[in-house]
C-alpha cells in the first residue's frame, strides 16, 4: 500500500562544503574497532618465502611440460608434412596418367605404332615414377565396399556372384599416397535395396 506521508525535506546545509571522504562521527554513536575484530595472524617471512617458491615451481613445471607438449606436436607436424609433402604433385599427375591411360583405350591392342608405343612407355615411366614416391593403386573389384577409400557411384541388385555389400566393377581407380587416400576409387556396389 503506498503511504500518504510527504517525506520531510532536510534543510541543505552546506553540502558543498561536506567531505564525503571523511566520515562524520558525533557523540553517541556506536562506533567498531576493526582491528579488535580481526585477528592477524603474522607468518614468518621465511615460510611465506618458502610458499612462492614452491607455487612458483609448480608453475614452471606446468609450463615446461606444455612447452615440451608443443615442441613434441610441432615436431609430428613437421615430420608429416615432409611425408606428405609430394601428395599434391602425385595427385596432379595421376590426372595425366588418367589421361594416358583413356588414350590408351582407345588403341587397340596390338597397335604397334610409334604413338601407341610412346603412350604406353609414358604410362609405364609415370606409373614407376609415381609407384616409387608411394603411391599404390586401391584394390576395389570384387572387394567388400570400403566408404573411407570408395565413392559408391551406383548400385545394383545383389547376386550369388556379388553378395551385397561387395563391389562389382570400377569406374574410376582410386589411389593411396602412403597410408592417406590420395583419390577415392569410384565403384558400383551390390545392394539389397
Amino acid at each position: 500500500m503506498m503511504s500518504d506521508e510527504v517525506p520531510s525535506e532536510e534543510p541543505e546545509e552546506n553540502l558543498t562544503e561536506m567531505d564525503d571522504s571523511i566520515p562524520i562521527v558525533e557523540d553517541g554513536m556506536d562506533t567498531i574497532d576493526l582491528a579488535d575484530s580481526i585477528e592477524i595472524e603474522e607468518q614468518d617471512p621465511l615460510e611465506e618465502a618458502l610458499a612462492r617458491a614452491e607455487k612458483a615451481e609448480k608453475e614452471i613445471a606446468y609450463k615446461d611440460a606444455e612447452i615440451q607438449n608443443v615442441r613434441k606436436r610441432l615436431m609430428s607436424e613437421k615430420a608429416d608434412l615432409i611425408q606428405y609433402s609430394g601428395m599434391g604433385l602425385a595427385r596432379r599427375m595421376l590426372t595425366v596418367l588418367g589421361d594416358v591411360d583413356r588414350a590408351l583405350g582407345n588403341l587397340d591392342q596390338d597397335d604397334s605404332s610409334a604413338v601407341a608405343q610412346g603412350l604406353r612407355l609414358l604410362r609405364n615411366k609415370m606409373w614407376h615414377e609415381l609407384s616409387a614416391d608411394g603411391v599404390t593403386a586401391i584394390e576395389a573389384k570384387n572387394q567388400p565396399f570400403d566408404p573411407a577409400k570408395m565413392e559408391a557411384i551406383t548400385t545394383i541388385p545383389a547376386s550369388e556372384a556379388f553378395p551385397a555389400g561387395s563391389v562389382v566393377d570400377v569406374l574410376e581407380s582410386g589411389y593411396m599416397y602412403k597410408q592417406r587416400i590420395l583419390l577415392a576409387a569410384r565403384v558400383v556396389v551390390a545392394s539389397d535395396e
